[in-house]
């Protein structure tokens, strides 16, 4: 768990490094993920296939679309807004996650109110010391806040496809259709995929490796053995573990304003995943 928080922990800084658009970025380390798990699919998992019908793929196509939708927001904010302030925005996916179970009838524990008032209080103390600094870094909170709740849906949606699949089988088909819906966005606003720096490519394969294989697949990996809690609250270290990050590479550090909001942020969210019962823990950096 350790190895997978630095993984995701390194996606947002890594990512603000790459000079190719983001929907490239997308685009390769969802095929490049989704084509490393499809041996794993056809030999260890294979038997996992028998039965299945394509109605039983529904739920994860339509993952695929909510990441796409999640990449195509988040993404952009980390060249709008600093990295720090963008990550803790969007880790609030659990805060959606909650309120989509409220919509669904569930009732919330008075320490998910709380938490969602404090981390409400959060983005709104981040939103508003990026007024100051410019309307293009606010935009950017606004955009990592669209990624959170795009990512929300992805969860969701996710833990209702592994009721019928692996985890193997659910995470081919959802990358891959993550992947040729930001092939098409991309053909459609001409935006290459190819014909990078060498250094572009070396990033694009770090943020794969570091954040597509080991944070996603070690944190999936243990879910199932220490609880979607625990790995929930582990997923919070992103927002320090990014910070440290983009310090130790020169990038730009979040206002000190900001800073009680960030905290309130992973604070609010914090409460949130002790107090629920997510559905499922997934990093989505």
């Amino acid at each position: 768990m350790g190895i997978a928080v630095v993984g995701i922990s390194l996606s947002g800084p890594l990512t603000a490094l790459v000079v190719a658009p983001v929907l490239a970025i997308a685009f390769w380390r969802n095929a490049a993920g989704a084509a490393a798990l499809l041996p794993v699919l056809l030999t260890r998992e294979r038997g996992t296939l028998a039965g299945l019908r394509p109605r039983d793929l529904r739920s994860s196509v339509l993952g695929g679309v909510l990441l796409a939708a999640h990449f195509a927001a988040w993404l952009p904010s980390l060249s709008m807004t600093t990295v720090a302030a963008s990550v803790a925005l969007v880790t609030t996916t659990p805060i959606w996650t909650a309120l989509a179970a409220r919509l669904t009838g569930v009732r919330l524990p008075a320490a998910v109110w709380w938490g969602l008032v404090l981390a409400v209080v959060g983005a709104g103390l981040i939103a508003g010391v990026d007024v100051t600094v410019s309307l293009r870094a606010l935009a950017g909170d606004g955009l990592a806040l669209l990624g959170a709740v795009c990512a929300a849906g992805y969860v969701l949606a996710g833990a209702h496809a592994r009721q019928r699949l692996a985890t193997s089988a659910y995470a081919v088909v959802c990358y891959s259709t993550c992947a040729v819906v930001i092939a098409v966005a991309a053909l459609a606003v001409g935006v290459p995929l190819t014909g990078f720096s060498a250094q572009d490519w070396w990033l694009i394969a770090a943020i794969t490796f570091v954040a597509q294989l080991l944070g996603h697949t070690l944190f999936n990996l243990v879910v199932s053995s220490v609880g979607p809690t625990i790995v929930g609250l582990a997923i919070l270290l992103e927002v320090p573990g990014a910070l440290l990050v983009s310090l130790a590479l020169g990038q730009a550090a979040p206002p000190l304003l900001a800073l009680p909001g960030m905290a309130a942020v992973v604070l609010g969210v914090g409460l949130v995943v002790r107090a629920s019962r997510p559905v499922v823990a997934e990093p989505v950096g």
